[in-house]
């Protein structure tokens, strides 16, 4: 049993075959190690244990933290450290054949903070290291440069803390497994059966000869590229990504099609040394759809053996489910899944192509998806801790962690809260949830030094990002920046809601008590100086004449908008079509706030857009309307979270989940069925419309659980097992 990490990254191996990598990422005060037992690839005799370590330096990931360059390897007993600690007993050599590709947002076209691409030179690689039979005797001795410590201190300790602060691993080792690229789509300067996709034959490169094969997936992913190949000494290869083509005017169009084309994007070159069955791979994943191989040869010709990927994500399993008699759902569900697993890796990620970072608008959304699709809560937990260890002085998380640039989008703080929330109603875990509460407290009484006379939110610093939408400078709403913001100053009367909930059950009353008194006075005071009672809506700030979906969504999330009035003023947001529109993002609220105000039924005809992103060929779910910088964006997967929990219906009916509410809201639907994972198992629910407004309900809850199911009105009780109700000829729902 060994203890391993290392700044940047690391692959380690034993014999020749990989064992772990990592470490999972964070920052340096929560540095993370993986605990490993070596055992299974031990044999009697030589045993090699071999590490391929880097730093990208100043070409680094925005979301990779770093202290300096380093590896540790720690045995968990004396007799284990004797053999395998770190230190002189190793060696290591600086591998010159490695040098970053730079990729620059000038590059791209748009903003990217993602990792550089690799150039790796086959005539400097030193093949073989990591096995047995390779020579080190010109490698060098290994030298101590630092000290690590775990962040629990030692008794007697004075406190000092510096370098990496070490904890165990939380989360489980990503999915790794072969993938195969679909097909050849365009071949230039050589002929190609496509045997070497499938490594069953090999594509020859004749000597001096240029060659441009276009390779297609078949939808977006993550994976290492994995490329053998023979000869071709001098030959250059360069392996170029995307997630579609673009024509010359640089749109990209109907992501199936090729024709009038091309790529652009992140790439990679190999520089084959001529040597027999040579495998390159990169130091990171790459996020895709199409990839470019580009070869030119000099006086030998090249044989490629074989080119796939080895996909890579978070192990998420897809526990949850849905179907029904309108057939596209089936395909949006298959396209937003896609999108939500590449959108998790080590943490939740905006896009896996262009940032690969954790915000918390986009977490929110994420969790939710992860909780009721996959039931696993672990990456979860972490996305929680992370965005409160990113907290700074004031009080406010970051808009984004981990990161190595500091960003603050206060707006994103209330979201963090709400974030906080959805996991104390979906998971029995009080202590975690207390553990928050401080941090909570930060975000809001920095926002409550920041009401003004008004009873409003006044001048607000750093970006008040809400969303993006092409009327709103930035993603800014209307005085957002200069003060009055009804947007903003609603989202904070939805945090403080939130935040009494949680301080009522696991905090201090008084703080719950302070919260409520808060969100009223807001609410009223938003009411008296932004409400048109002519139009039935609310202006995005009182002194404009600028009205918003997005704003209205939340006056009806927040209750500014009384419970008698939230479906009219609900029936108003979605037939206006003067209103700012809200994007994919943030038509999650809408939704949402479609819910609330009991026109539940409608949802599935607000998912008209994402028929568009099926009819355009997308195969995970984009970050904007056409023109979008990313083609996937996990923010707007969220319908297959309102799939479970709106149309199905199913929702926690107290704190932990420990009771469920089911309320289905099947619309046009005849018929729909799922499943949601629950802590105690699998909620198992199917509804078949009866008449006009009768049901057909069958439903199964694991043991232990039990709650209520609810239609047109009537409620039932749930018990766990299953039951099956139906719409009697007087219009009562029974039992069977």
């Amino acid at each position: 049993m060994v203890h391993v990490s290392a700044d940047n990254r690391y692959r380690l191996y034993v014999n020749g075959v990989q064992v772990s990598s990592g470490p999972q990422r964070s920052d340096v005060t929560h540095w993370r190690y993986e605990t490993i037992d070596l055992a299974p690839q031990l044999h009697a005799g030589r045993n090699v244990i071999a590490a391929l370590v880097w730093n990208w330096g100043a070409a680094r990931p925005v979301a990779q933290h770093s202290h300096r360059t380093g590896f540790l390897m720690q045995g968990n007993s004396p007799v284990e450290a004797a053999l395998v600690n770190s230190g002189p007993a190793w060696k290591v050599l600086l591998d010159s054949a490695y040098a970053p590709i730079v990729i620059t947002s000038r590059d791209m076209g748009n903003y990217y903070a993602a990792a550089p691409g690799d150039s790796i030179d086959g005539a400097r690689y030193p093949w073989g290291w990591e096995t047995p039979q390779y020579v080190d005797d010109a490698w060098s001795t290994a030298v101590i440069v630092g000290n690590v410590r775990r962040r629990a201190m030692p008794p007697g300790a004075y406190g000092e803390v510096s370098g990496w602060q070490l904890e165990p691993r939380s989360i489980p080792p990503m999915e790794e497994k072969e993938q195969r690229l679909a097909r050849v789509r365009r071949a230039i300067g050589v002929q190609t059966d496509a045997a070497f996709l499938g490594g069953s034959g090999d594509l020859l490169i004749p000597a001096r000869t240029y060659a441009s094969i276009l390779l297609d997936q078949s939808h977006t992913t993550n994976a290492y590229p994995v490329l053998e190949t023979s000869g071709g000494a001098g030959s250059t290869v360069r392996l170029t990504y995307a997630e579609a083509l673009v024509d010359a005017k640089g749109q990209k169009g109907n992501r199936n099609e090729i024709d009038g084309r091309t790529i652009r994007g992140v790439h990679d070159v190999f520089l084959p040394d001529g040597g027999g069955h040579r495998g390159f791979t990169t130091l990171y994943w790459r996020s895709f759809r199409y990839i470019q191989l580009d070869i030119t040869t000099r006086d030998e010709p090249l044989r490629v053996h074989d080119l796939h990927g080895v996909f890579t994500a978070y192990p998420f399993a897809e526990r949850g489910r849905f179907a029904s008699d309108l057939s596209w759902l089936a395909d949006m569900w298959r396209m937003n899944w896609n999108g939500a697993r590449i959108g998790a890796f080590e943490t939740y990620m905006d896009t896996p192509y262009w940032e690969q970072l954790q915000y918390v608008g986009d977490t929110r959304v994420q969790v939710l998806i992860s909780l009721y699709v996959a039931g696993d809560d672990r990456l979860v937990r972490q996305a929680i801790e992370h965005f409160d260890f990113s907290r700074i002085p004031e009080g406010l998380t970051t808009s984004r962690y981990p990161s190595s640039l500091t960003q603050i989008i206060p707006p994103f703080s209330l979201i963090y809260v709400a974030m906080v929330h959805d996991y104390f109603m979906h998971r029995d875990d009080p202590a975690f949830v207390r553990a928050r509460l401080a941090g909570i407290r930060g975000i809001l009484d920095w926002y409550a030094r920041h009401v003004d006379s008004t009873g409003m939110l006044g001048a607000m610093p750093y970006w008040n990002y809400v969303d993006w939408t092409p009327r709103w400078d930035r993603g800014v709403p209307p005085r957002a920046d200069g003060g009055h913001s009804s947007t903003i100053s609603l989202l904070y009367v939805y945090a403080l809601e939130r935040a009494a909930e949680l301080e009522q059950v696991l905090g201090i009353r008084g703080a719950a008590a302070d919260y409520r008194a808060r969100a009223e006075s807001m609410r009223a005071a938003i009411r008296a100086r932004a409400w048109d009672s002519a139009r039935g809506l609310f202006r995005d700030a009182p002194d404009t004449s600028a009205y918003s979906q997005q704003t209205n969504v939340l006056a009806i999330l927040a209750d500014a908008v009384p419970a008698t009035m939230q479906r009219r003023v609900m029936e108003r947001v979605l037939a206006d079509t003067t209103l700012t529109p809200a994007s994919y993002y943030f038509s999650f609220y809408v939704l949402e706030a479609l819910r609330k105000a009991g026109l539940g039924d409608r949802y599935i005809e607000r998912l008209a857009p994402w028929q568009t992103m099926l009819q355009l060929g997308l195969t995970s779910a984009p970050e904007n309307p056409e023109p979008t910088r990313s083609d996937t964006h996990a923010w707007a997967a969220h319908p297959n979270y309102g799939l479970l929990a709106t149309v199905l219906g199913v929702r926690p009916l107290s704190p932990g989940f420990r009771m469920v509410r089911i309320a289905p809201a099947l619309g046009p639907l005849h018929r729909a069925e799922g499943r949601v994972p629950h802590p105690l198992g699998d909620i198992e629910v199917g509804f078949v419309r009866e008449g006009e407004r009768g049901l057909r309900a069958d439903i199964t809850l694991p043991r232990g659980l039990s709650g209520e199911l609810v239609w047109h009105g009537q409620r039932r009780q749930l018990h766990e097992g299953r039951q099956v109700f139906s719409t009697s000829q007087s219009g009562y729902l029974t039992a069977k």
